[in-house]
């Protein structure tokens, strides 16, 4: 279990990367060892984590050479956590709204005001 949350999280780290456009497509990401190194975990379980990248057509191996960031990945990532941020707060943000009676127009008031604070 420990395992796969930290193979996760190294698959979290690198979709950040791209998304941050930190890695960009076509750029080598780093290799396996750099990251065994870099954050002292079993390279089976950094593998495990670049391993879902390339399942998720995210990244690509070339034999020999090392895994890069695909085409489109940044846009893919994007649209993934678009939806994810609907589902998680939008939609139960809107069903708290019904239940409190608040309309469109004062939620969007509401975000315009915290969007406001924010900048200031």
């Amino acid at each position: 279990m420990i395992k796969n949350l930290f193979s996760c999280k190294i698959k979290d780290r690198i979709e950040d990367q791209i998304v941050n456009d930190q890695l960009k497509e076509k750029d080598q990401v780093p290799s396996t060892t750099q990251m065994v190194n870099f954050y002292k975990i079993n390279h089976v379980t950094v593998a495990k984590g670049m391993n879902l990248l390339v399942d998720d057509g995210i990244i690509y191996k070339k034999r020999g050479v090392g895994m890069f960031v695909a085409e489109g990945a940044k846009e893919k990532l994007v649209q993934q956590r678009k939806d994810a941020f609907v589902d998680e707060y939008v939609w139960p943000m809107m069903q708290e709204a019904d239940k409190l009676g608040i309309t469109e127009k004062e939620l969007a008031a509401f975000m315009k005001n915290i969007k406001g604070l924010e900048e200031t």
